[in-house]
């Protein structure tokens, strides 16, 4: 993620909704997993969960998928998949702890809010505040509040992850 989810102006974009238990190998599929290039698994973020998704995913939207989102394995591929398709971040009622904390290192903001989920539509356009956890649905006039990032998570999402982060902590270059 780019420096802007930490920033403290809120973010728009449009949501891209999916099912419950979305396993880190429908993020991205593991025949996927010979490459490391970020470009390169973006172009399969979602695939066989949606063979449209990053074809019609543009910088700044957002994913909104059920429950337990991101279980499965403990690959970082996952996240990095979704960030560099240019997804702003991901809501869902619960994530998986080992995604959750992938997505944290990789820079990539989330948010657990079960209510938004329930209103949130294919297609609805959004404002979130990471910061606040505000969550708008400008579509249909309605307003979610999730638990905000804390800080230091802000800090690192806006860094472009933990290992920035660390460089930026410690003066040494990336």
């Amino acid at each position: 993620m780019s420096p802007e989810a930490g920033r403290s102006e809120p973010l728009r974009g449009r949501a891209h909704t999916f099912g419950e238990n979305i396993d880190t190998d429908r993020i991205i599929p593991a025949r996927y997993l010979t490459r490391h290039d970020p470009a390169f698994l973006a172009q399969h973020c979602m695939e066989d969960e949606d063979p449209t998704f990053a074809s019609r995913v543009q910088a700044g939207d957002f994913i909104v998928a059920g429950p337990n989102f991101g279980c499965g394995s403990s690959r970082e591929h996952a996240p990095i998949s979704i960030k560099a398709a240019g997804v702003a971040g991901v809501i869902a009622p619960t994530f998986a702890r080992i995604f959750f904390r992938n997505a944290i290192n990789t820079g990539l903001p989330i948010l657990e809010c079960p209510e938004a989920v329930a209103g949130i539509e294919p297609g609805d356009d959004l404002e979130v505040d990471f910061a606040t956890g505000a969550i708008r649905n400008l579509t249909r006039g309605v307003e979610y509040q999730a638990r905000p990032l804390p800080e230091f998570v802000l800090e690192i999402v806006a860094a472009g992850g933990l290992i920035p982060y660390v460089r930026r902590q410690l003066g040494t270059a990336s």
